[in-house]
């Protein structure tokens, strides 16, 4: 199955009060995990590349046509989507080129004129390509790729500005960080949420730094109009733990414990087991 652009899985999701998740890869082992694990469940999925990734994984076209491989030789037959994760004006125009089928620009860091006239520019871009295209407004907390933010809450009238100008969706600041979450945290803003989803209307929205979010706070987000999370910090945790306590028990020491595929093995499963928490958790499975 070829690459989808992720209109019609996150009209779908919208529509049936589901979200997709988004979950970033950043190897091999990461794609596979994430490929097989929506393939069992029968879900859609978008496979997330941040621009640091994608640097490190030799380059946008290596990852497409990595990923491209992949669903061939793994006979993957739920819908993908290749979604460039809060990507530069540059990186956008540069994973357009190299046959990604989503597309983030994250101009939440430009004032909101700018912000417009370059997304305003890319949907054009993407609508001829027929690719969709993912906004931001109101910069999410953490840091992503040297990205930082505070977490602030956006505001719901930009977020209409942005939305009116055809992008497929939109990532709204409402206090949601990426990364670990801090014990202070003062949790989702369920009411900016509203006001943004009653000015957006069938817009689906985005929740970014879906990693820690407790549970019942991501279902409201969900039925709040949500329709794509984003997970990327829980797998990496996941697999760090599992490859450490692999090493702790000197099970690479043991036969060829240490050739790559037994090292890195157990990272690859608790991949796929966080994966599967996820898209349990926000009702994609059975959706493809």
């Amino acid at each position: 199955m070829a690459l989808v652009n992720a209109k019609e899985m996150l009209t779908k999701a919208k529509e049936g009060h589901y979200a997709v998740g988004q979950f970033n890869i950043n190897n091999l082992e990461w794609t596979k995990a994430i490929l097989l694990t929506a393939e069992e469940l029968k879900s859609p999925v978008i496979l997330g590349v941040s621009e640091g990734a994608g640097k490190y994984m030799c380059g946008y076209t290596t990852v497409v046509a990595m990923v491209k491989a992949m669903i061939n030789e793994l006979n993957i037959t739920v819908p993908v989507a290749l979604h460039l994760d809060h990507g530069s004006y540059e990186g956008a125009k540069a994973c357009i080129k190299a046959g990604f089928s989503s597309i983030m620009f994250d101009g939440s860091h430009y004032p909101i004129d700018e912000n417009v006239e370059k997304t305003k520019e890319l949907v054009a871009i993407c609508n001829e390509k027929n690719l969709s295209l993912e906004a931001e407004v109101g910069s999410i907390g953490g840091e992503e790729d040297g990205v930082v933010g505070a977490g602030e809450c956006a505001d719901p009238d930009e977020c209409k500005m942005i939305a009116d100008l055809g992008v497929t969706m939109l990532a709204a600041g409402i206090g949601n960080i990426h990364g670990k979450y801090p014990e202070n945290w003062q949790g989702l803003n369920f009411d900016v949420l509203a006001n943004i989803q009653k000015l957006t209307g069938k817009m689906p929205l985005v929740l970014h730094g879906g990693s820690g979010i407790p549970e019942e706070m991501v279902r409201k987000a969900i039925d709040l109009g949500v329709s794509k999370v984003n997970v990327n910090t829980e797998c990496q945790l996941a697999f760090a733990d599992a490859t450490r306590k692999y090493i702790e028990a000197g099970k690479d020491l043991q036969g060829k414990g240490f050739d790559p595929r037994k090292l890195l093995a157990p990272g690859f499963e608790a991949i796929k087991a966080t994966v599967k928490e996820k898209m349990e958790l926000f009702g994609s499975v059975g959706k493809a």
